[in-house]
């Protein structure tokens, strides 16, 4: 079942406890799809239920703060794409578990570490892959996986 709203979308794969939340970060690579099948995975085994977390921003933003132009796009169309994204990841991860686990999806506006961070609050787990679609592929940890280790509110699992 999934549902669809202006920034989140809930894709209840089966129910769970949904008072134990562990929250996961989502970008569509293979780093977030690792991700988010560990924290699928324990999940299954504490009865927890899955925040899977995705952002947006318009790189329009970014580019006239330097002079620099690009193609017009409505906000919706990059909400969009990501909600795609996030519904297929959670799909394709989904089919790889034994059992059923309650999956809330949300794409969010925003900076991912900001993102993050707020949905932590009050997460028994924040769940994160080491590296995402960073352009340094060669670095230990990324920077959202950093941020999130020094600034989250519960503890973090970085997934290799």
């Amino acid at each position: 079942m999934c549902h669809h709203t202006d920034q989140e979308m809930d894709m209840t794969v089966h129910a769970a406890d949904s008072t134990h939340r562990i929250v996961v970060g989502v970008d569509g690579s293979q780093g977030s799809k690792t991700a988010l099948k560990w924290a699928m995975n324990q999940a299954g085994l504490t009865g927890a239920s899955v925040e899977a977390i995705t952002t947006w921003q318009d790189p329009a933003q970014y580019g006239t703060a330097y002079g620099w132009t690009t193609t017009a796009f409505e906000g919706d169309t990059y909400a969009t794409a990501m909600v795609k994204v996030l519904d297929d990841t959670i799909a394709e991860v989904a089919a790889q578990m034994p059992h059923p686990v309650t999956v809330l999806a949300q794409v969010i506006e925003g900076h991912p570490v900001e993102a993050l961070l707020h949905a932590a609050a009050g997460a028994e787990l924040l769940v994160v892959g080491s590296r995402g679609h960073g352009t340094f592929a060669g670095i230990m940890l990324g920077s959202v996986s950093q941020h999130c280790v020094q600034h989250a509110p519960c503890p973090v699992v970085v997934v290799p």
